[in-house]
C-alpha cells in the first residue's frame, strides 16, 4: 500500500476550522446558540462528509465512544476514569467479562457502527422489546429537528427518553446523536451529546425548568465545537502517520499503520500479535512491541498508559 497525501491535506492549515468571531463571547441565548451551532455543524460536516481532508473517521469515532462512556458513566454514578474505561475495554482477554467499564465503552463502539437505518437495529443496541419505544422517541426528536433545528432536535429526544425513564441516560444520549446524525444525513454516528451532559442538568430537563432547553444546547454545542478542533488534530496526525509510513520495514508495517488510523488505543500483545487484527498477517510479540516503539520513536504515535507492561499506544503526540 502506497500513503499519498491528499491535496487538501498537504496544508493542514486549510482544513475548515469555526472562526474565531463565531465563539468569541456572545451572551447565550436560543438565537446565538442557534447561529454558533449553524456554523459549528456547517464546518464539522466538511471535515467528514469530504475524504480528501484525510480525517481518519474510524478513530474519531472510536475516540468520542471513549468520551461518551466516560461521560456517560458519570452520569449513571460511577464515575469511572477514561484510563480506567479504556483498560476495562482493551485489556480484557478475549471471551472474558469486561466489567460495566469495559461494557460501557462496548456499548458506545457500537453505536458508532450503526447504520442508522431504521429503529430495528437501534432496538438491538439497546434491547429489542424496545422498538416500537425508540421509534416513538426518535419521531418526537426529529420533527423538532425538522421544525427548530438539529440541536432542538437533541433536546427533544433526551427529553422524551428520560421522560420515560430517568435513568436511560446513555440510551437518551446515544438517540440524540442518532437524530443530529440523520438531520445532518452522515453515514456515521458521532458520540456528541453525552460530552458535557450533567445528572442536574438532565434532572432540570426533565422537571421542565426554565432555560433548560436552552442549557443542553449549549451543552451539545460546545461540544460539537470541540469535535471540530479534535477532528483537525487527528487529521494532522493522521497525516504525519501517513507521511512516515514508507519509512517502516516490519512485515506487515502497512496493515498495522491502518489499524492506528482506526483505533484509539492499540494494545500490541493482543492486537497486532499473533495476527494483526482484521487480516491474516501475522506478527510475533516483539515485532509488535518493536512496531509501536518505532512508531514512539519517529514522533507519530505515543504510549497511552506510563506503565512498564500492558501498555498501550495510540495516535499522536
Amino acid at each position: 500500500m502506497t500513503y499519498q497525501s491528499t491535496a487538501i491535506s498537504n496544508d493542514l492549515n486549510t482544513l475548515p476550522q469555526v472562526p474565531g468571531w463565531v465563539t468569541s463571547g456572545r451572551p447565550e441565548t436560543l438565537e446565538t446558540v442557534a447561529f454558533r451551532s449553524g456554523a459549528a455543524l456547517t464546518v464539522l460536516d466538511q471535515l467528514v462528509s469530504d475524504p480528501r481532508h484525510g480525517v481518519p473517521l474510524k478513530l474519531l469515532a472510536n475516540r468520542l465512544a471513549l468520551g461518551a462512556a466516560t461521560a456517560t458513566s458519570k452520569l449513571e454514578g460511577r464515575l469511572a476514569r477514561e484510563a480506567d474505561i479504556r483498560d476495562a475495554f482493551h485489556l480484557a482477554p478475549p471471551g472474558a467479562a469486561r466489567g460495566p467499564d469495559g461494557d460501557l465503552m462496548a456499548f458506545w463502539r457500537d453505536a458508532v457502527r450503526l447504520g442508522l437505518r431504521g429503529p430495528g437495529e437501534i432496538a438491538d443496541l439497546i434491547g429489542p422489546d424496545l422498538t416500537e419505544e425508540v421509534a416513538r422517541w426518535l419521531n418526537a426528536g426529529q420533527e423538532r429537528a425538522r421544525t427548530h433545528g438539529p440541536l432542538a432536535g437533541c433536546v427533544a429526544v433526551l427529553r422524551a427518553v428520560l421522560d420515560t425513564d430517568d435513568r436511560a441516560e446513555r440510551i437518551a444520549c446515544l438517540l440524540s446523536d442518532v437524530v443530529l446524525a440523520r438531520a445532518l444525513t452522515w453515514k456515521v454516528l458521532l458520540p456528541l451529546s453525552a460530552q458535557h451532559l450533567t445528572k442536574s442538568v438532565l434532572r432540570d430537563l426533565t422537571a421542565s425548568r426554565q432555560g433548560v432547553g436552552l442549557a443542553v444546547q449549549a451543552r451539545i454545542l460546545q461540544s460539537i465545537e470541540e469535535t471540530v478542533r479534535l477532528t483537525r488534530d487527528l487529521a494532522r496526525r493522521a497525516e504525519a502517520l501517513r507521511t512516515v509510513a514508507p519509512k517502516l520495514r516490519a512485515k506487515g508495517s502497512d496493515a498495522a499503520v491502518e489499524l492506528f488510523l482506526a483505533e484509539d488505543a492499540v494494545a500490541p500483545a493482543s492486537m497486532l500479535a499473533p495476527l494483526i487484527r482484521g487480516t491474516s498477517i501475522p506478527m510475533t510479540d516483539r515485532a509488535a512491541r518493536r512496531f509501536c516503539d518505532r512508531l514512539v520513536e519517529l514522533g507519530v504515535a505515543r504510549e497511552l498508559t506510563g506503565r512498564p507492561t500492558f501498555r498501550l499506544y495510540g495516535i499522536g503526540p
